[in-house]
C-alpha cells in the first residue's frame, strides 16, 4: 500500500501546502490579451488538460507506493482525457443517490475500500518562466488528491468544487517534468459534498499552471459604493502583494476608454480607490459592466466591474433601489456525456435558454460553479445565488439532521467552505447574495460561516434555507439575512406575507418541482409573489435532467438514471426533474415558467374597441427593445393580423395600446392573439423572438348548430346479446352484456376495435408519486366496469336509447364508482353519450374520469379544436393557445424519460381522430372535455421504466381517451400536494359527449 499520512479521515488536516484562497484571474501580459479572455493568450498561463495515464484501484491498499517517481514506468497503463469524470469513462461505477449516503454515516470516517485514481503525465517547463514563481491550479477534483511533481510530494487538498493552488518553484525544472495524482473517491469531506446527484470522482475541472513574478499581486477584492442617488460609484481595489511594487488600475468602459485610474506603491496589503460620476448601473437587464486593468511589471490582470447595490429594506430585496422579484432555477452541473464535466459552450448554451425563457436567477445548487460560469453570468445579466459546497442531509437518516452543523469538530471544515468561495467569487457582479450551503441542519457551525462571510463580505445578503424553523434547528437565525424555505405552498408563501410580525424577504430556494409531467403550479406561486414585497421570488427545482447517455444490450441509446447501472442505494429516477432534458431540449414545464414569470403583462381594457394594457414587469430597462404583433382567428384560422407595434413603457409602468381588428360579425369563435417578440438581435436570442403572448376570445354569436334531431329512420333489431342499429349509411352493434358499443361503422368502415369502457387510471407522473400509493391501495390501476343491466328505454323511428347501470370497482375493494350510463343513437348515426356517476366516500381524488376507446390500426390523423399545440393540463396551460390544429398521434405525446401520462389536451371543444383519408369519428361536447390520443394504453405506460422500451409496447391501435376531467399535474414529487382546485375530488360526476362515424373530407 502506497506509504501517505491518513489525511483523507482526518478532520485536522484539510489540506497541506495549499495556497491561501483568492479570486480568480488569469495573468497576461498585455490588456488587449487580457481583453480576449482566452487564457491561452497568456504566455503566463500553460494549461495541463489533455491525454494523462491514468490506472484505477477498487481500493486505495492496492495502490503501490513509488508510482509518482520519476522512474515508475506507467506505459502500460490507461489514456484518460482530463477533465474528466472516471466514471463516465468505464472506471467504477455510475451511481446516483439523492439524500443517502453511499457507506455507513460514521464521520468522519469513510470505507476502507476507498477506490483511487492515479493520474502521471510529463509535461516540458519553459525557459522563459525560469525566473517566475511557478503555480498549479486544479479548478476541481472530488473528492481528494494526493500531489507529487518529479518524485517529491506537494501537498494535498480537499474540498471537491472550489480550487486548489500550490506553489511549485521548488519542484519544477525548465524541460521535462514529470506530476502524479492520487485522487480518493471519498474522504471526510464527502459527509458534507452529499449533494442530490451522481456521485462523480476524478479530475473533472481544469489544471493549469501560472509562472508569476516573485513579487505580484496575489489577491484582489473591489469593493464598490454607490452614492445614495447613484450618481456616483467609488471602487476601492484591495490588493494584496507578496512584497512591494507599484501597481496601477485603469477603469475602462464598453468603448475602452479611461474613465478613471490611480496608481500606487503597495507594499503587502494597499487600496487603489477609483471614483466615477453617472456610472452606468449593472443589473440583469442591461449588464452593463465596466473593465478593470491592474498593471504590475509584465502583467495584466482584468476584472470586470458592475456597479450595482444589494440591500434589504423593510424586508424587501432590493437592487439598486428597486424591489425585484428573483425569477431563478436551481442548475446543477450536468453533462449527459461528461457528468460534471461542463465544456464552456455547454454554459452558455444553458445561459442562452434560459435568457430566451425570462430566468433571471441561477442558484449554483449546491456548490459554486466554474468560474468562467460566473465570468458569463456578469456578462449576459444574471442573478446568482453562489452556494457552498456544503450538503450533508445524509445524517438524516442516520438519526440526527444536525450532526455535523452542531459538532465543533467540523467548525474548520465547514467555514473552509463558506472561504473557498467568496474569496474566488467576490468580485462578480452577478453575485447577489452568498448561500451557506444547502440541506446540513442549521447550529453553530453555519453561524460561524454566516459570520465570517459577513465579516469578509458586507455587500451581499447571506442566505441558508437551513434556517427554516420547521427543521427544528437552532433558534438563532439573526446571521441570516432572508427566510429561506423549500417547496412552500403558495398558501404558506403568503400567510409569511401577511405575518406583521416577519421582518426578512422570503426567498423560495426550491419550488414546484419540475420532474417529469410538470410543473403545474406556476401561476400560483407567481400570482402571490407579485402580490407581496416581501416575497423575493424563487428558483425552481431544477434546470436540467440529469440523465447519463447509454445503451441498451441491443445498442438503443437513452438516458440512464439511478439503479440502471446497478448502483446501491439510489433514488431511481429522482434526478430526472429537470425543465430540460440531459441534451438540453426544453420541457413543456419550461414553456410554463417562461409564461409564469414574463416580463410584459398584457390585459384587456376594452375588447370591443380593441384598447389594451400593456404593463412594464422588468425593473431597469423599457420596452423599446420591444414589437407587438396580433392576429385575429376564427374557429383557427386567421382572419386578420396586425403590423409589429413599437413599445415605449417605462419599467414598472403601464400603456394602453390600440389594436385594428374587426369586430366579429359572423357566429364563430373568435380570437386576438398578441405577441411580444424582441425588435433587435441578442447576445441569447435573434430579433422576432417570443418573449410572452396573450390570447383573448371575442364574444361574438357563436353557432349552437339546429336542435333538430336527425328524421332518418333507424331499424334495430336483436341479436343474441347485441343490438344492431342500422341506418342510412352506418351500422353500430351494442352489446347489451358488455353494456357498450362492439361496433361503430359508417358505410361499411369499422371505427372501434374493442368496446368503450368508462375509466379512471392515467399512467402516474412523477408528481402522483406520493399519491398514487393511496390510488393503488383503493385499487384504481386494476379498475375494471362491472355492468349490472342494460336496457332499451326508448326507441323511436328515428333514434334508440340504451340505459346501462354500472360500477367501477378493483378486486378487494368495494366499488369506486357507481353510475347510469344513456347511449342514444340517431338516424345520422350520431352517439350521444350521458352519464351520471357517484364516486364512493372518503376516496383519494381521482386521476381522471372519463371514455376509453381503441381504434384500428391506421386511424393516425388527429385534428382537434382546443389547446395546443403541445400538451395541457387543468394546472398547466399557460403556454398554450387555443387554436384548431392538425397532428399525427405520434405528435400528441412528450418524450419523457420515465413513461407516465402525457399528451393529455385540456378544454378541447371537439376532435376527429381518423385514417389519412379522413374516415373516423368526431368528438364534440357542450362542456369543453380533457381529450387523448396515443398508441398506448395507461397501463403500458405504467409497466415501463424508461422510453426505451416504449417502441416494443406501441399498439398499432390508437387509444382514444375523453375525459370529463382529469387531475392537475403539480409539482408532489417534492413539492405541496395538488392544489385542491386541481384534483378531480367531485363525488357527483355528470358528462356528455357525442361520438360521430364521420368522413371529414366529405363535410
Amino acid at each position: 500500500m502506497i506509504n501517505v499520512a491518513k489525511y483523507w479521515e482526518n478532520l485536522n488536516i484539510l489540506q497541506v501546502n495549499r495556497e491561501t484562497p483568492r479570486t480568480y484571474y488569469i495573468p497576461y501580459a498585455h490588456a488587449g490579451a487580457a481583453s480576449s479572455r482566452k487564457r491561452g493568450h497568456s504566455p503566463f498561463y500553460q494549461t495541463l488538460n489533455g491525454s494523462w495515464k491514468f490506472q484505477y484501484h477498487t481500493n486505495v491498499k492496492q495502490v503501490e507506493d513509488g508510482f509518482y517517481s520519476e522512474a515508475a514506468d506507467v506505459d502500460h497503463w490507461d489514456n484518460l482525457i482530463v477533465p474528466s469524470c472516471w466514471q463516465v469513462n468505464g472506471y467504477d461505477q455510475c451511481h446516483y443517490t439523492n439524500v443517502n449516503y453511499p457507506f455507513p454515516c460514521d464521520p468522519p470516517f469513510v470505507p476502507n475500500e476507498n477506490p483511487a485514481g492515479l493520474y502521471v503525465r510529463e509535461f516540458n517547463v519553459s525557459e522563459e518562466w525560469t525566473n517566475k514563481d511557478k503555480y498549479i491550479v486544479f479548478e476541481g477534483v472530488n473528492s481528494c488528491f494526493y500531489l507529487w511533481i518529479n518524485g517529491g510530494f506537494v501537498g494535498y487538498s480537499q474540498g471537491s468544487r472550489v480550487p486548489a493552488e500550490f506553489n511549485i518553484s521548488s519542484f519544477v525544472r525548465n524541460g521535462k517534468n514529470r506530476i502524479a495524482v492520487m485522487v480518493l473517491k471519498w474522504c471526510d469531506g464527502t459527509y458534507i459534498e452529499d449533494q442530490d446527484l451522481w456521485r462523480f470522482s476524478g479530475i473533472f475541472r481544469d489544471v493549469y499552471m501560472l509562472a508569476r513574478n516573485p513579487v505580484h499581486i496575489q489577491d484582489v477584492f473591489n469593493r464598490q459604493e454607490l452614492a445614495g442617488d447613484y450618481g456616483k460609484a467609488v471602487v476601492r481595489c484591495e490588493v494584496k502583494m507578496t512584497g512591494a511594487s507599484l501597481v496601477r488600475a485603469e477603469l475602462r468602459d464598453r468603448q475602452n476608454q479611461i474613465v478613471c485610474e490611480s496608481n500606487a506603491e503597495i507594499d503587502g496589503n494597499g487600496t487603489l480607490t477609483l471614483e466615477i460620476n453617472k456610472p452606468q448601473l449593472w443589473n440583469a437587464e442591461h449588464p452593463y459592466l465596466y473593465r478593470l486593468y491592474l498593471l504590475n511589471d509584465d502583467e495584466v490582470l482584468l476584472f470586470q466591474v458592475g456597479f450595482r447595490k444589494v440591500e434589504i429594506q423593510e424586508g424587501v430585496f432590493l437592487i439598486n433601489g428597486q424591489p425585484v422579484k428573483l425569477k431563478g432555477v436551481n442548475r446543477h452541473d450536468s453533462h449527459p456525456l461528461l457528468g460534471q464535466t461542463i465544456p464552456l459552450n455547454h454554459m452558455i448554451t444553458d445561459l442562452n435558454l434560459m435568457k430566451q425563457h425570462n430566468v433571471n436567477t441561477i442558484r449554483t445548487s449546491h456548490y459554486p460553479n466554474d468560474p468562467r460560469f460566473l465570468d458569463l453570468c456578469d456578462e449576459y445579466g444574471f442573478y446568482v445565488i453562489d452556494e457552498a459546497d456544503l450538503e450533508c442531509h445524509g445524517v438524516y437518516h442516520a438519526g440526527d439532521y444536525h450532526m455535523l452543523t452542531k459538532n465543533p469538530a467540523w467548525e474548520a471544515a465547514f467555514v473552509e467552505r463558506a472561504i473557498r468561495m467568496v474569496e474566488r467569487d467576490k468580485n462578480h457582479a452577478s453575485i447577489v447574495m452568498w448561500s451557506m450551503g444547502n440541506e446540513s441542519g442549521y447550529d453553530v457551525n453555519h453561524m460561524a460561516m454566516a459570520r465570517w462571510t459577513k465579516a469578509r463580505d458586507a455587500s451581499r445578503p447571506v442566505h441558508y434555507e437551513g434556517v427554516d424553523p420547521r427543521y427544528h434547528g437552532s433558534s438563532d437565525t439573526e446571521l441570516i439575512d432572508v427566510e429561506g424555505r423549500m417547496y412552500s405552498s403558495p398558501s404558506y408563501i403568503e400567510e409569511y406575507a401577511n405575518d406583521p410580525s416577519t421582518s426578512k424577504p422570503m426567498f423560495l430556494c426550491e419550488y414546484s418541482h419540475a420532474m417529469g409531467n410538470g410543473p403545474g403550479d406556476l401561476k400560483d406561486y407567481w400570482d402571490v409573489i407579485y402580490k407581496y414585497p416581501k416575497l423575493m421570488g424563487g428558483c425552481v427545482w431544477e434546470w436540467s435532467d440529469h440523465g447519463i447517455r447509454t445503451k441498451t444490450a441491443d445498442g438503443t441509446e437513452y438516458f440512464a438514471y439511478g439503479g440502471d447501472f446497478g448502483d446501491k442505494p439510489n433514488d431511481g429516477n429522482f434526478c430526472i426533474d429537470g425543465l430540460v432534458s440531459p441534451d438540453r431540449v426544453p420541457h413543456k414545464g419550461l414553456l410554463e415558467l417562461k409564461k409564469a414569470i414574463a416580463p410584459i403583462k398584457i390585459e384587456a381594457e376594452d375588447l370591443a374597441s380593441g384598447t389594451f394594457r400593456i404593463t412594464n414587469l422588468y425593473d431597469f430597462i423599457d420596452l423599446s427593445g420591444v414589437v407587438i404583433s396580433w392576429k385575429l382567428e376564427k374557429d383557427g384560422c386567421t382572419v386578420e393580423q396586425g403590423d409589429y407595434l413599437r413599445l415605449t413603457t417605462a419599467p414598472h409602468q403601464a400603456e394602453s395600446i390600440h389594436l385594428p381588428y374587426s369586430w366579429p360579425e359572423t357566429s364563430g369563435r373568435y380570437y386576438v392573439t398578441i405577441t411580444c417578440q424582441t425588435y433587435r438581435d441578442f447576445r441569447w436570442a435573434e430579433a422576432g423572438h417570443e418573449i410572452t403572448f396573450e390570447q383573448f376570445e371575442l364574444p361574438a354569436a357563436v353557432n349552437e348548430g339546429s336542435s333538430l334531431r336527425s328524421m332518418l329512420p333507424v331499424r334495430v333489431e336483436q341479436q343474441g346479446e347485441c343490438l344492431v342499429i342500422n341506418g342510412f349509411n352506418f351500422r353500430h352493434v351494442f352489446d347489451m352484456y358488455e353494456g357498450s358499443f362492439v361496433q361503430i361503422s359508417k358505410q361499411g368502415v369499422n371505427f372501434i376495435t374493442t368496446s368503450p369502457i368508462f375509466t379512471i387510471w392515467r399512467a402516474p407522473i412523477d408528481n402522483d408519486r406520493n399519491v398514487k400509493i393511496r390510488w393503488m391501495q383503493e385499487g384504481y390501476d386494476r379498475c375494471k366496469m362491472h355492468i349490472y343491466g342494460s336496457k332499451v328505454v326508448k326507441q323511436t323511428e328515428s333514434s334508440v336509447a340504451i340505459e346501462v347501470q354500472y360500477s367501477l370497482g378493483g378486486y378487494i375493494k368495494r366499488p369506486i364508482i357507481r353510475g347510469t350510463a344513456l347511449w342514444q343513437v340517431d338516424g345520422d348515426g350520431k352517439i350521444m353519450l350521458q352519464t351520471r356517476a357517484s364516486v364512493r366516500e372518503k376516496l383519494p381524488f381521482l386521476p381522471r374520469f372519463g371514455l376509453q376507446l381503441i381504434m384500428p390500426k391506421g386511424t393516425e390523423e388527429v385534428e382537434y379544436f382546443g389547446y395546443g399545440p403541445h400538451e395541457s393540463y387543468v394546472d398547466k396551460r399557460l403556454s398554450v393557445k387555443k387554436g384548431k390544429y392538425l397532428l399525427k398521434v405520434d405528435d400528441m405525446p412528450e418524450n419523457y424519460i420515465m413513461p407516465q401520462e402525457t399528451g393529455s389536451r385540456y378544454g378541447t371543444e371537439w376532435a376527429i381522430v381518423s385514417n389519412e383519408l379522413g374516415m373516423g369519428l368526431k368528438f364534440t361536447a357542450s362542456n369543453p372535455f380533457s381529450f387523448n390520443a396515443l398508441h398506448y394504453l395507461p397501463e403500458d405506460l405504467t409497466a415501463a421504466t424508461h422510453n426505451y422500451e416504449l417502441p416494443r409496447l406501441k399498439r398499432p391501435e390508437t387509444v382514444v381517451h375523453l375525459d370529463y376531467k382529469m387531475s392537475g399535474v403539480g409539482s408532489n414529487s417534492c413539492g405541496p400536494e395538488l392544489l385542491p382546485q386541481y384534483r378531480l375530488s367531485e363525488t357527483e360526476l355528470e358528462f356528455e359527449i357525442e361520438i360521430t362515424p364521420i368522413f371529414k373530407e366529405d363535410e
